[in-house]
């Protein structure tokens, strides 16, 4: 029995290796390297001759190979401290579900006399199907809950997990019986039936969670098109006022050139040329003081331009915007107002030198944007609403978006794919 118990220790070590580490890496959206799977192998079986040897069983025995689990994840697949936890203890909390399941169908359905090649040939059986269950339950798991983007309240996740994987060891350790013992038929439907019913319900957990994020991303959404709306109607009055004060402009034009024509003909040189600079004055008014080939761009732009003077903050801009890109004016001015105000705000914080720079570029298919920006040194901030609108433009055409931070400087990059570009 020795030579099949090694052999049966060797196949589920290999199979939590590799269940534990997809599951943990799909979570996050990351594949596991085929050392991470050995080294991980490895390790199991250190732990199981380090429990043997110090006669450590249950319970503590499967807590430290969480531990075990979650130094994995956090250190060799990089992953954040509370995902390696929440995912970590998702992993084993599925594996000890499935065995137990698994456990309770052998005490069912093995007849106790059985013996010998059979009895090998079963457990064997019986431990590649808890296995095909941990996978098939892991793939349930992924449908509902995934960690690739940043996820908010993750501590309500975990206190939800803790809770399920707590229930799931107590019913292993103290509640289910070897597969020698003498286990009743109900003792065993009813455990079977709670650990169904826990599943089901840490399932519906998840669909639950999964809603409150689809909420929480809807409700940001809707915070930026009230915002972006009420910017639209700002430009739109701005714009409304620059037409008044054209079309005002144009209807004097004929009265200004009567006089101007009135005092060079009676020979008023100087007067004449007073009364031109008023006029380029008058007429500089009327103009943008950033030109990009976007009327709607250039008006949020005067804006950001006036609003970033009562800072003291600098600006440079190089932005010649493509015409019949197919990108829509409304896009253009989400990118220009978030990346802006961003801007705006990061270097309003500066004591020294405040300064904002854009450039924009055509780069094969592709016309980037990119934003620089004075800002304090530290770490990089987290992405906001701001960022996340900007992305979900860029994403809307086929392009992405990059930050970067360098002690005082901060820099954004927009990539876009229009139809024409």
């Amino acid at each position: 029995m020795d030579w099949f118990i090694l052999w049966l220790d060797g196949l589920t070590f290999a199979g939590f290796s590799i269940i534990h580490l997809f599951f943990v890496g799909s979570l996050v959206g990351k594949r596991p390297k085929y050392w991470h799977t050995v080294g991980y192998f490895f390790l199991l079986c250190i732990l199981q001759a380090f429990c043997v040897t110090f006669q450590i069983e249950g319970i503590l025995s499967i807590m430290i190979e969480l531990f075990l689990l979650y130094g994995v994840s956090c250190f060799w697949l990089g992953n954040r401290g509370a995902v390696c936890g929440i995912s970590s203890i998702l992993a084993i909390y599925i594996c000890q579900l499935s065995f137990g399941m698994i456990n309770s169908l052998e005490i069912l359905m093995i007849p106790p006399d059985v013996r010998g090649w059979k009895l090998y040939c079963i457990l064997s059986l019986a431990t590649v199907t808890a296995f095909g269950l941990c996978f098939g339950f892991c793939r349930l798991v992924l449908k509902y809950l995934s960690f690739k983007e940043e996820t908010p309240h993750l501590r309500l996740l975990l206190l939800s997990g803790l809770f399920f994987f707590s229930a799931e060891l107590y019913i292993v350790q103290t509640a289910y019986p070897y597969i020698s013992g003498d286990g009743g038929i109900g003792e065993q439907l009813l455990l079977l039936l709670l650990q169904a019913m826990g599943l089901t319900a840490f399932i519906c957990t998840l669909y639950a969670y999964q809603r409150v994020l689809y909420g929480l991303k809807a409700q940001a959404a809707l915070d930026s098109l009230t915002q972006e709306v009420k910017a639209q109607k700002r430009y739109v009055g701005e714009a409304q006022k620059r037409y008044d004060k054209t079309k005002a402009f144009r209807h004097d034009i004929k009265n200004h050139f009567s006089v101007l024509h009135g005092l060079l003909t009676a020979n008023r040189v100087e007067e004449a040329k007073d009364y031109l600079k008023k006029m380029e004055t008058a007429a500089v008014e009327l103009s943008f003081p950033c030109q990009t080939q976007n009327p709607v761009v250039d008006i949020l732009l005067g804006e950001k331009l006036e609003l970033a003077k009562a800072w003291g903050i600098g600006w440079e801009t190089f932005v010649l915007l493509p015409q019949n890109s197919g990108i829509d004016d409304f896009d253009w001015c989400v990118i220009f107002a978030n990346g802006l105000d961003n801007a705006i705000e990061a270097s309003k914080k500066v004591n020294g030198e405040r300064w904002i720079k854009m450039k924009g570029e055509r780069q094969g298919d592709f016309y980037r944007l990119e934003f620089k920006n004075s800002c304090v040194p530290g770490p990089m901030p987290p992405m906001g609403t701001g960022l996340s609108n900007i992305k979900s433009v860029a994403e809307k055409y086929h392009g992405a978006i990059l930050t970067e931070k360098e002690e005082h400087v901060f820099c954004l990059n927009v990539l876009l794919k229009g139809e024409s570009l």
